[in-house]
């Protein structure tokens, strides 16, 4: 069975990191695995390299598709002959489907769709497009996989074809996420934190639905009523020429406000973290809760997407946009005993590993496309 991964481009972002995931844990162990970017290989495509996967690019600039690259594409699905096509995100998903046309045979195709859908005039005018150009061609693919129950309520209300609609949760690596405390002393060290500073994390591209702006309001006032706290921003365009997140936070806090932009060691950085915030109005299944829960790091999550039943009673689940109810929740988890906290990360690692662990997720992606190529 060979199965080529068709995705939007390979960033640092929840999906990217996934898809990497799910190699990582084994997802081509038993078949011929490819990946394909619409664009170029990021920060990601080397170390999927790195695992004896092949990775193919298209060089497509954003949103602009060209004849050149579809030759390309043609090309490459007649050398590799795929038995199964996995779009990733909406440009993927087009260029997945695309795959069938373009390829000898009928190759089965599954999407996979990353995010929700809070209202099409949140996204860019030629991401509406795509979104439209997916639901009209929703009942021509074999699978469509959401990350999130929300998630597929919200596209399936949309018009996406529910007969084709299963979830497959976001998996977690267990044995690569774990809490390390050596791990969390070093960073904090190279960083100039305190050791008997209060971390809290966030981490988050830079994107309007991500809400940064939330959540330096709540973190100034959380850093005002706890003078040990030191904030932690990561994602890619979060960092020190943000003046617009910069410039909110007061002069003499600046050296307690930390943004360090994009990284390939999340799963490090947490560590050094007592509280990960997550402040997104929009959301389908954030990786970042998963991950920080894994390492035994309590978290702070707005309701949207499938964040409340990620976190659970584990942590606090606040309204989106409302500074006020995040800075409160904050703070109450922060002033909670250390060992109330420390208790509340070690459940939430156990909840990881029965819902969520990367095997699982692994097994049934296996089987899904087991399924498609033998049809």
């Amino acid at each position: 069975m060979t199965v080529l991964h068709c995705i939007t481009g390979l960033f640092a972002g929840g999906a990217e990191r996934q898809l990497l995931s799910l190699l990582q844990g084994g997802e081509g162990d038993a078949s011929d695995v490819h990946v394909l970017s619409l664009m170029d290989e990021g920060m990601i495509g080397g170390r999927i390299r790195q695992l004896g996967v092949p990775v193919h690019s298209l060089h497509m600039r954003r949103g602009i598709g060209s004849l050149s690259a579809l030759i390309r594409y043609r090309r490459l699905l007649r050398e590799i002959r795929p038995d199964v096509i996995q779009g990733w995100m909406y440009h993927g998903n087009l260029f997945a489907w695309l795959g069938r046309v373009l390829s000898h045979g009928s190759p089965g195709v599954a999407w996979n769709i990353r995010q929700s859908m809070y209202g099409l005039e949140h996204e860019k005018w030629m991401t509406r497009w795509v979104i439209r150009a997916n639901r009209l061609l929703s009942p021509r693919v074999n699978s469509i996989v959401y990350n999130s129950a929300v998630s597929r309520g919200q596209h399936e209300a949309f018009g996406f074809k529910v007969e084709r609609g299963i979830v497959i949760p976001n998996g977690f690596d267990l044995n690569r996420l774990r809490p390390d405390q050596s791990r969390g002393s070093k960073i904090r060290s190279e960083l100039g934190i305190p050791k008997d500073a209060m971390v809290v994390g966030h981490v988050a591209r830079l994107h309007p639905m991500k809400d940064h702006g939330t959540f330096i309001r709540a973190a100034v006032q959380v850093a005002r009523t706890l003078p040990q706290v030191h904030v932690v921003l990561i994602g890619k365009g979060v960092d020190t020429s943000a003046v617009d997140l910069i410039d909110p936070v007061p002069r003499e806090m600046r050296p307690r406000f930390h943004f360090l932009g994009e990284r390939t060691d999340v799963p490090n950085l947490i560590q050094m973290m007592d509280l990960m915030c997550q402040s997104s109005w929009a959301e389908a299944f954030p990786n970042v809760l998963g991950e920080a829960m894994a390492s035994e790091v309590p978290c702070v999550a707005t309701d949207v997407g499938d964040s409340a039943e990620i976190v659970g009673d584990l942590g606090t689940i606040v309204p989106p946009r409302n500074d006020a109810a995040l800075t409160r929740a904050i703070v109450e988890m922060l002033e909670l005993p250390l060992a109330t906290r420390a208790e509340m990360g070690a459940r939430s690692r156990v909840r990881v590993v029965r819902a969520y662990d990367l095997q699982l997720i692994v097994k049934r992606y296996r089987e899904l496309h087991e399924s498609l190529a033998n049809r």
